[in-house]
C-alpha cells in the first residue's frame, strides 16, 4: 500500500518552509515517527516525522526547496508492500473522476477552509529567490464546482478570511508570504493591483492598497501605486522595490540569498515600523544592591544549577510592572477599533543566535519565582541557539525584553514587536558617580530603553512605567511587596 507523506500543519500562520536537511533516501527503511527531513519555518526548525513504518519509495524534494503545507514530500511503501509498487496508480485522464482521483482535501488553519490540491506540483517563486517552490495548487475543474463566495468589503475585520479566486478566475499572482500578509490585513488578494512583472503582486502592493482604502483613495494604477509608495519607500527598507545601482561599476561584488530568519525579521520589523508610531523613553536604574544580591546567590548555587542573570531578574520585574500597568499588556485591533487586554503575561526574550535574532516566550512569567525563571530562561536560550525550539515557543508573547548589556552600548531604540505595544531594551551597566548625602559615591547604573506604540500608550504612561521598573531595581523590597 502506497502512502503519500505530506507536510503537516506546523503552527498557526505557517504556510511553507525550507528543506534544510534530508534524513532519508530512496530505499531506506523507516519506523513510525522517525524523522524524514528537517524543515525551517519562519523562525524554527521542525522535524517532519513518518506517519507509518515502511520503505521510502521516492523522495520528491531536495535540500533548499521551499515547500508548502500539504505538499507531498515522500512516497512510502508501508510494511508488506514492495517499494517498486509504492508509487500511486495513475489517475484517469478525463472527466470529473480524474480530478477526484488526483485530489486530496487539506485543511489549513490559516484559511479556515479546505483546498483541493494536487499530489505534487512545483513552480518557481519569481518574487523571492531562485529556489524551487513545491506548493499545492487549486485544480481548475474542482474550483468550478465551488459556489461563488459571498460579496465582502475590500478590508474586513482581522478575523474574517478573504475568499479564494472566484470560479473561472485564475488565482492571484502572488507569493505565499504576500497572500498571508493580505489575509492578516483582511484584504481580498484578488482586488489588489499588482505592478510587478505580469501583474505580480508584492507586499508593497498589498500595503498600498490598504492605505488607499483607509484614506478613501484606493490605488489602482501603476503610476498611482508608484506615487503612493514614494513617501514610504525609505522606511520600507528590505521590502522597498527601488532599483539599486550597478555596484559592479566600482568593484567586484558577491550576492547571497537572505536566510529564512533574516527575511522574516526584515518583513516583521518593516511592518511594525510602518504600522505603529513608536516612541522610545530612556532612563537609568541603580542596580548596585540587585547586582550584589545576584552575585551572592550565584556563589551559593551549585555548578549545575542555572545562574541567576540580570535578564531573569528583569523578567520578574517586568511581569510585576505589567500587572501594575495593564495597558502595556494589550494589543490594538484597529480594524474593530478595540483594545485587546490579555489576562496572561507571556514575555518574549530576544536571543542572539548564529542564524539571527529569535524571540522565545516565557509563559506566565508573573506566576514563577526567580529560581524558576532563571532555570527556564537558561534552558530556553540554549535550545534557541541550537534551533531546537518549536514554533509554539516563539508565539504568544505580550511584551518583549532585549538585553544587549553583554555586548555593550549606552542606549538603543528597540522596535516594538507588533502586535505587542511595548518592548524593553537593556544596555551595559557601568559605574557612575551619584550624589548622595553631600558627596559623590560610585553606583552601578544600567541604561534602559522603553519603546512603545503611541496609539495605545501616552508619553506620561511610558515614563511612569519605566520609572516604576527603575525603582523596583533600586529597591528590591518594593518588588517583594508588589509580588
Amino acid at each position: 500500500m502506497a502512502i503519500e507523506v505530506k507536510i503537516p500543519e506546523i503552527s498557526e500562520g505557517v504556510t511553507e518552509g525550507t528543506v534544510i536537511s534530508l534524513l532519508v533516501a530512496q530505499g531506506d527503511t523507516v519506523e513510525q515517527d522517525q524523522s524524514l527531513l528537517e524543515l525551517e519555518t519562519d523562525k524554527a526548525v521542525v522535524a517532519i516525522p513518518s506517519p507509518a513504518a515502511g520503505q521510502v519509495a521516492e523522495v520528491l524534494v531536495s535540500e533548499g526547496d521551499v515547500v508548502a503545507v500539504g505538499a507531498v514530500i515522500v512516497h512510502l511503501a508501508a510494511d508488506g508492500s514492495r517499494a517498486a509498487d509504492a508509487r500511486p496508480v495513475a489517475a484517469p485522464t478525463d472527466g470529473k473522476a480524474a480530478v477526484q482521483a488526483q485530489e486530496v482535501e487539506i485543511p489549513t488553519r490559516a484559511e479556515g477552509t479546505k483546498k483541493a490540491v494536487t499530489d505534487q506540483e512545483s513552480k518557481t517563486d519569481t518574487g523571492t529567490t531562485d529556489r524551487q517552490i513545491v506548493e499545492p495548487s487549486v485544480q481548475e475543474k474542482a474550483s468550478r464546482e465551488i459556489p461563488p463566495p459571498a460579496a465582502q468589503p475590500a478590508v474586513t475585520p482581522a478575523t474574517a478570511k478573504p475568499s479564494a479566486a472566484p470560479p473561472g478566475q485564475e488565482p492571484a499572482p502572488a507569493a505565499p508570504s504576500v497572500r498571508r500578509l493580505a489575509r492578516e490585513l483582511g484584504v481580498d488578494i484578488q482586488q489588489v493591483p499588482g505592478r510587478g512583472p505580469h501583474g505580480r503582486i508584492s507586499a508593497d502592493d498589498v500595503q498600498n492598497h490598504v492605505k488607499g482604502i483607509l484614506t478613501g483613495s484606493p490605488v489602482t494604477s501603476d503610476a498611482a501605486v508608484a506615487a503612493a509608495s514614494t513617501a514610504t519607500s525609505a522606511a520600507a527598507g528590505p521590502l522597498a522595490e527601488a532599483p539599486l545601482p550597478d555596484f559592479t561599476r566600482w568593484g567586484p561584488v558577491e550576492r547571497e540569498p537572505l536566510s529564512r530568519v533574516r527575511e522574516v525579521t526584515a518583513r516583521a520589523v518593516t511592518q511594525a515600523w510602518l504600522t505603529a508610531p513608536q516612541v522610545t523613553q530612556y532612563d537609568k536604574a541603580d542596580i548596585t544592591e540587585v547586582e550584589e544580591f545576584r552575585r551572592s546567590i550565584n556563589a551559593r548555587r551549585g555548578e549545575e544549577a542555572a545562574k541567576l542573570t540580570m535578564t531573569a531578574i528583569l523578567l520578574k520585574v517586568a511581569a510585576a510592572a505589567l500587572r501594575e500597568f495593564p495597558q502595556f499588556n494589550t494589543s490594538l485591533d484597529w480594524a474593530r477599533r478595540e483594545l485587546v487586554s490579555k489576562q496572561y503575561i507571556h514575555i518574549g526574550v530576544a536571543v542572539d543566535t548564529s542564524h539571527g535574532l529569535l524571540v522565545p516566550v516565557i509563559r506566565n512569567a508573573d506566576q514563577k519565582n526567580l529560581e524558576e525563571l532563571a532555570t527556564e530562561l537558561a534552558e530556553t536560550a540554549k535550545r534557541t541557539r541550537e534551533r531546537k525550539v518549536t514554533p509554539d515557543e516563539l508565539e504568544g508573547g505580550t511584551f518583549t525584553i532585549s538585553n544587549l548589556g553583554g555586548i555593550g552600548g549606552t542606549a538603543f531604540s528597540p522596535i516594538v514587536y507588533t502586535p505587542q505595544v511595548a518592548i524593553l531594551g537593556i544596555s551595559r551597566a557601568s559605574q557612575e558617580p551619584v550624589w548622595r548625602d553631600g558627596q559623590f559615591v560610585p553606583r552601578l547604573i544600567m541604561p534602559l530603553s522603553l519603546s512603545y506604540d503611541h496609539r495605545v500608550i501616552d508619553g506620561a504612561d511610558g515614563a511612569r512605567f519605566l520609572r516604576w521598573i527603575c525603582d523596583a531595581l533600586r529597591q528590591p523590597l518594593l518588588l517583594a511587596m508588589k509580588g
